[in-house]
């Protein structure tokens, strides 16, 4: 009897500390230096997704980086720059705070990446409530162009 209530005692606690390990907070962020949590992302999938449906409302995209421009993407230069932030806040000042916006670099791993984040403290001091930030951690050629999605003019 004692190890038939040890085994389901174990097998709770397993299942507990499953469910805890495995739940997403969608408000904790990814790693301490970053300034997003996960559902300020949008995976390229998804994306491109939005970017093949003609009925879907398309996303104001800027490239932030210095890479290749993503179809629909607008290239305002690196961000970690002074005067390319500043054109993108010029850029988005006349919008509404509702816009759906994606901004991404892909020049390296989010990790070091010098760009996204002065372009997602810049939406979210602006107050965008539909900014994202494209979820290419490795580089763009990796989470993007080698999966064959598409560039602008291709």
């Amino acid at each position: 009897m004692k190890k038939i209530l040890f085994t389901i005692l174990l097998s709770i606690s397993i299942i507990s500390i499953t469910k805890a390990q495995t739940s997403i907070n969608t408000n904790q962020s990814l790693d301490k230096r970053d300034n997003w949590t996960q559902k300020d992302l949008i995976e390229p999938a998804a994306l491109v997704a939005i970017l093949s449906n003609p009925k879907a409302k398309q996303p104001l995209i800027y490239n932030i980086g210095v890479v290749e421009n993503i179809k629909g993407a607008k290239n305002l230069g690196a961000a970690s720059e002074k005067e390319n932030l500043e054109r993108l806040r010029k850029t988005l000042s006349g919008l509404p705070k509702t816009s759906s916006i994606v901004v991404y670099c892909g020049c390296c791993p989010f990790s070091r990446c010098p760009n996204i984040r002065p372009a997602v403290a810049m939406l979210k001091s602006m107050g965008f409530t539909n900014g994202k930030l494209l979820n290419i951690p490795t580089n763009v050629k990796k989470d993007w162009i080698d999966k064959g999605y598409p560039l602008a003019g291709k």
